[in-house]
């Protein structure tokens, strides 16, 4: 790897920021976050160390389903801005250093998109085939929203067919064997790109893929191959961030096996995350290491992307029944804390008692284990959740600046806000920017010092993995390896102070590990041996470092 790779290459050693434009930042004081409030807010991004802010929807909506369900996928919402501001943004963004990737929903539409609307006024409209039809649908349950919604398919009383909603009824699945839908959404990807955007998160990229039962397109991964040309012929560094919630092999495809086709560029790690929040729950790090361990090589410009938590419900699916009873026991004990049946709508510092010890371990692991950071929008000064929003809705309260009214997010009356901020301790008067960015102990600052070290550390975006031994179940330390040189983390999951002996193989004379958070080096032995004391809860991140190494430590 030279050094000029990482910028051909940026995904690879990027720092992403989630955030929805909507609960950000409102500057015209109407309830709503809008883009200019966002504008205003780019320096706080950059001094973070963000390379790369993820925009949910932000297109024209009902909002229903949190602006997923999409009436213009050219447009701005009102409330929100203009593509005049969507362009002034992007360009500020650049000027900070900063690249920005949109969310992409053409698995389906609102049920008051143009096209849907022509679609059901009759059996012979010119976009009837634009979404899938049947007289008589197979019973089948929905698995997205179960108890939210009983089946997938929703009869349409003016045309006497049933139409399909992988998701909400009120979001028709687009017809992806059309090949006129295909145009479209080739269309919309350009029209984004040329308005400066380096790139799209792909929602629920297998339901996007998927044809309509009985129809036959073929290898439906030759469409997604598809997408990835066209996204490369119009801007060679945009990037397909997929959301592809499967094992791991299941995974792979998605990305392209070896010597195929590219498909997506990278994908979330849900297996790893699932497997990090148990490891939590039994103060055990074998199950995260278990997880890694299973991870398949990657091409070199494919990329995992590590995240603590998203937008939606943590989901625990890939865990076992009992697995996912044990993590709902330590983090979720009561029943609105729960969703679905599989997941946790709460934020992190919550979950684990505010603790945090416990809470800068987790998000050293996020910048230390091989792969992408992402970071949702709050967390790096530790929000909590509002109980009183429903399901979901709980994470998705507005930004908190200030100690003052609404968080400083708006200066609206409380009952025009989009949504509202959390109560008692996780409050805006206990938890807010501008109180942590004076405090060099805060949680602010430790994110931003984490962000600077994984930056100068391209091992950890670059290098393979390796899992040290170690003595006791509740210590992870792992190894990166790079054309650049070696990185080590080790991390303890346990309430209790641990000494880990490392044994990293033969090394050179004088070779020592280099503290990447303190002005101190340890020497290792000729066999590569070290101990290393960990605090309850601790975390320690080294450099190998030889007698000719020129890398400033």
């Amino acid at each position: 790897m030279k050094i000029t790779d990482r910028s051909d290459l940026w995904w690879k050693t990027a720092v992403v920021y989630c955030l929805d434009v909507e609960t950000y930042m409102d500057w015209n004081d109407d309830g709503s976050g809008d883009f200019e409030g966002l504008a205003h807010r780019l320096d706080h991004l950059a001094e973070l160390g963000v390379t790369c802010i993820w925009l949910m929807p932000f297109q024209p909506t009902p909002d229903r389903d949190d602006g997923y369900d999409i009436t213009d996928f050219f447009g701005v919402d009102p409330r929100l801005g203009s593509l005049g501001d969507v362009a002034e943004f992007t360009r500020t963004a650049r000027d900070r250093g900063m690249r920005v990737i949109i969310d992409f929903v053409m698995n389906h539409t609102s049920a008051k998109h143009p096209w849907f609307k022509s679609a059901r006024r009759s059996r012979t409209s010119p976009h009837r085939d634009w979404y899938v039809w049947r007289d008589d649908p197979p019973k089948t349950p929905n698995a997205v929203f179960p108890g939210e919604e009983d089946s997938i398919w929703q009869f349409d009383e003016r045309t006497d067919q049933y139409y399909l909603h992988s998701f909400y009824r009120h979001q028709p699945d687009l017809n992806i064997a059309n090949p006129a839908v295909r145009d479209e959404i080739a269309k919309t990807i350009g029209y984004w790109l040329q308005l400066g955007v380096s790139g799209f998160r792909v929602d629920a990229v297998p339901f996007l893929i998927e044809p309509p039962d009985g129809v036959d397109i073929g290898d439906p991964h030759e469409f997604l191959r598809d997408i990835r040309r066209f996204l490369q012929r119009r801007s060679s560094e945009a990037v397909l961030l997929g959301e592809v919630n499967l094992p791991y092999d299941g995974q792979l495809e998605f990305f392209g096996r070896r010597g195929d086709p590219a498909e997506l560029t990278m994908q979330f790690d849900f297996l790893g995350m699932q497997a990090l929040y148990l490891s939590l729950a039994r103060e055990d790090a074998r199950p995260l290491v278990e997880a890694l361990s299973k991870r398949p090589p990657l091409e070199p410009e494919a990329q995992w992307a590590n995240f603590v938590r998203n937008h939606d419900e943590l989901t625990l699916d890939k865990l076992s029944e009992e697995e996912r009873e044990e993590v709902f026991e330590a983090f979720a004990p009561e029943e609105w804390m729960r969703v679905y049946h599989r997941g946790i709508v709460r934020r992190l510092p919550p979950m684990l008692d505010g603790d945090p010890r416990r809470v800068r371990m987790v998000y050293s692991l996020l910048f230390s284990l091989p792969g992408t950071p992402v970071l949702f929008y709050g967390e790096e000064i530790g929000m909590g959740e509002n109980a009183e929003q429903e399901g979901r809705q709980a994470v998705r309260t507005p930004m908190q600046w200030t100690s003052g009214a609404n968080g400083g997010f708006s200066r609206a009356t409380p009952s025009k806000l989009v949504a509202a901020p959390p109560v008692g301790g996780f409050a805006p008067e206990h938890v807010n920017v501008e109180a942590q960015m004076h405090d060099p102990d805060s949680l602010l600052s430790f994110i931003r010092r984490l962000a600077v070290r994984y930056r100068s550390s391209p091992e950890i975006g670059w290098g393979e993995l390796d899992i040290l031994a170690t003595e006791g179940d509740a210590i992870l330390a792992h190894r990166l390896t790079a054309d650049v040189g070696r990185f080590v983390a080790v991390h303890n999951f346990a309430p209790t102070p641990a000494v880990v002996s490392l044994d990293l193989g033969p090394v050179a004379p004088d070779t020592a590990l280099s503290d990447l958070f303190d002005v101190a080096t340890t020497p290792l032995d000729e066999r590569g041996r070290v101990d290393v004391h960990l605090e309850a809860y601790g975390y320690r991140w080294f450099r190998v470092v030889e007698p000719d190494d020129r890398r400033l430590t």
